[in-house]
């Protein structure tokens, strides 16, 4: 069983393997006192998931940065792509051109004023 140094408050400040001074509590591995403090200190599920979300849109640009760079130094061809991933590829890019005129018609609407 794992030892527990706690604050003066009473809160799990450290938990270690062996006994140390000042660390003489005990607590069972399922203790939802012990739990809470390894979740504080470690993202369980919910959390690991959300930051995974957070970076997706990241690597999305990521990859089609590189099939960019891949095709313009003619590593690969388009076609080669599998036809899903062309397609996905594809639809992305069209947005991003949309995108890019949308807001270069903001920009220059900004200039005049």
């Amino acid at each position: 069983m794992p030892y527990v140094i706690r604050n003066s408050a009473g809160k799990i400040v450290q938990v270690i393997e062996e006994s140390v001074s000042g660390a003489y509590e005990t607590l069972p591995e399922d203790s939802p006192e012990l739990q809470e403090y390894n979740e504080a200190r470690e993202p369980g599920p919910h959390t690991l998931r959300m930051q995974l979300v957070e970076t997706d849109q990241g690597m999305a640009r990521l990859v089609d940065d590189l099939i960019d760079l891949l095709i313009a130094k003619h590593i690969i061809q388009f076609t080669e792509l599998p036809p899903a991933a062309g397609a996905k590829y594809l639809q992305r890019q069209t947005k991003r051109k949309k995108l890019s005129a949308i807001d270069s018609l903001v920009d220059n609407d900004k200039a005049l004023f």
